[in-house]
């Protein structure tokens, strides 16, 4: 089944309020169904499910779309993971279409490729937890023992041992029917000067990484002795794992994070094991990378609510300032925990016992009064520049205020002076309130055309015969019409971006879509207008190349010019 047929048969396969309450504690009002944001901060109900026309809309973040969208967003899938996870839900499948053969022989080969690499994961996955509990693994599994980890953290983690010697996985992995080649692009072998295979974790404790769909798709490795080596070795970026993507124990932390209302966000792999055996089964790792933007987005499908959990020394405070500002300005909550001098969170737990780490929690000072703890710190000058920069990138308007507010009066600044910056710069972008200018006009232009474009998109062509696509002059207005164009009305909405898609769902089935018609008198008068505005050009034109010409001398080739614009101009009343 090609995509735009198979996404019509998974709408009506598939309730998008059975989905959504997977997620979300859904309660009916009216014809809708109502909640608290699963994407943004806040705690009142403002997220809205219509089941009939199968369709959420958050009034406070506009978070928008359908089930495709709601279930690729808080699970943090691309449209294609998207439409293969539902599509296997729903029993639906999926097959290309017969255009670009190239492509599909392409997509083919490497969906066979990755397929085999997480066949391959999982096999390297077993192998490492049967030589952790087989005789070869005895000095890991003291390890584990010393370290307190409990049995049922072992299983539910699929921790594993590595054996020390050079050839243990690349063996199992050949007896699997698996190739060299593939072993080294997953980055589970690595290849010697002279091209002979070898495992790549060696000698370490193995921690498996798992995607959302339960999937190993990577691993992180740590010494259990005092080599000289780096304690931790990870997994390198694959076709099927880049670590800034994901995040340590998501996959077994999820239904914690839903139940709690939050997420515990630590560094380590050790820290998230210590804190699901202490009961905090909300707690997952960033993978060894400073926090980012991908990661955020999976974390705030599925709350948006964060603790973090940093280091107390400096590097720990910088990346906790780091942190809270990608948090906050994306209208997430998030309060700061550092660990006292000398302790991590295992060290914590461990020693001073639950009662101290929960006393941290308890007096943890929410993300922005963090911010402004260490702002204090810094030079005058520091703190003002950061301010501003952090009230450029809010983006949920409505929390502008109150963050500017905020930071005016904890830093005793002038709210006036702090957004004075910030206010010229969003004027500049709007530009002046006066007498539009031509650029201003363009923009119009393209808003009107790209209006009708989504409102019917059935009607493209129609567009095409007056030459629509020919008028657009924004960027950002000829990609969403290339998109349109390139996947149709059924499929386009999920290759849009996040702005695009807001638009799309405004103007056809949020609060102020108007009401669809065949849109005949709307097409007329933006006909009209095109008519003018190219009517308009050509005389334009007509007088730029008479004024280019003149004084050249060369009367001849001015005539046939104007004969040739005068052809065109004629063509073009004909046409209308």
């Amino acid at each position: 089944m090609q995509s735009r047929d198979a996404i019509r048969a998974i709408k009506e396969r598939l309730n998008i309020v059975d989905v959504v309450r997977r997620y979300v504690e859904l309660k009916r009002n009216g014809p809708r169904w109502v909640a608290p944001c699963p994407f943004h901060q806040e705690t009142k109900p403002s997220f809205s499910v219509n089941e009939e026309q199968g369709l959420f809309y958050c009034f406070g973040c506009q978070a928008s779309g359908d089930i495709f969208d709601f279930y690729g967003r808080i699970n943090g899938l691309d449209f294609r993971e998207t439409l293969e996870q539902l599509a296997a839900e729903a029993g639906v499948t999926l097959e290309r279409g017969p255009a670009d053969a190239g492509r599909q022989q392409r997509d083919r080969q490497e969906r066979s490729a990755r397929q085999q690499m997480l066949r391959m994961s999982e096999v390297a996955a077993a192998h490492f937890a049967a030589a952790l509990k087989g005789k070869d693994g005895e000095e890991c599994r003291a390890y584990v023992e010393r370290r307190g980890l409990a049995p049922e953290i072992v299983e539910r983690f699929g921790l594993g041992w590595a054996r020390r010697d050079w050839q243990s996985l690349t063996g199992a992995l050949q007896r699997g029917g698996f190739s060299e080649k593939l072993g080294v692009e997953c980055g589970l072998l690595g290849r010697s000067d002279k091209g002979r295979a070898y495992d790549r974790f060696r000698g370490r404790l193995m921690f498996p990484i798992k995607n959302l769909s339960n999937q190993i798709i990577a691993f992180g490795g740590r010494i259990i002795a005092d080599e000289d080596e780096a304690k931790y070795i990870n997994s390198a970026d694959t076709p099927i794992y880049k670590k800034g993507d994901h995040l340590y124990g998501l996959a077994q932390a999820r239904k914690g994070i839903t139940t709690k209302g939050s997420a515990l966000l630590t560094e380590g792999y050790m820290d998230v094991l210590t804190l699901h055996q202490f009961g905090y089964d909300n707690a997952v790792g960033v993978l060894g990378t400073a926090l980012t933007p991908e990661q955020i987005k999976r974390l705030s499908g599925f709350t948006s609510r964060l603790v973090l959990l940093f280091d107390g020394d400096r590097a720990g405070r910088k990346a906790a300032l780091r942190s809270c500002e990608m948090l906050l300005t994306r209208g997430l909550a998030c309060t700061v925990v550092l660990m006292p001098e000398g302790e991590d969170i295992d060290s914590l737990l461990r020693t001073q016992g639950q009662e101290a780490f929960e006393a941290l929690l308890r007096g943890a000072p929410d993300g922005l009064r963090f911010c402004v703890d260490v702002l204090r710190t810094l030079a005058p000058r520091e703190t003002v520049e950061w301010a501003r920069h952090f009230l450029e990138q809010v983006e949920i308007p409505e929390l502008l205020s109150q963050y500017a507010s905020r930071l005016a009066t904890q830093l005793h600044l002038s709210e006036r002076q702090l957004r004075e910056g910030l206010d010229k710069r969003r004027t500049n972008e709007r530009g002046p309130a006066s007498r539009p200018t031509e650029r201003q006009r363009q923009n119009m232009r393209d808003v009107q055309i790209m209006l009708f474009a989504v409102r019917h998109p059935e009607r493209l062509q129609d567009l095409r015969n007056i030459g629509a696509d020919l008028a657009l002059q924004s960027t950002a207005a000829r990609e969403f019409w290339d998109t349109l164009e390139q996947w149709g009305p059924e499929e386009a909405p999920y290759h849009l971006n996040e702005r695009q898609k807001r638009f799309w769902f405004d103007q056809r089935e949020g609060p102020a879509a108007p009401p669809l018609d065949s849109g005949d008198h709307e097409f007329q008068c933006l006909k009209d207008h095109l008519d003018a505005y190219y009517a308009s050009a050509q005389k334009s034109s007509v007088s730029a190349a008479l004024q280019q010409n003149i004084g050249t001398g060369d009367f001849a080739a001015d005539l046939e010019y104007l004969r040739a614009l005068q052809e065109t101009m004629e063509k073009r009343n004909e046409q209308s």
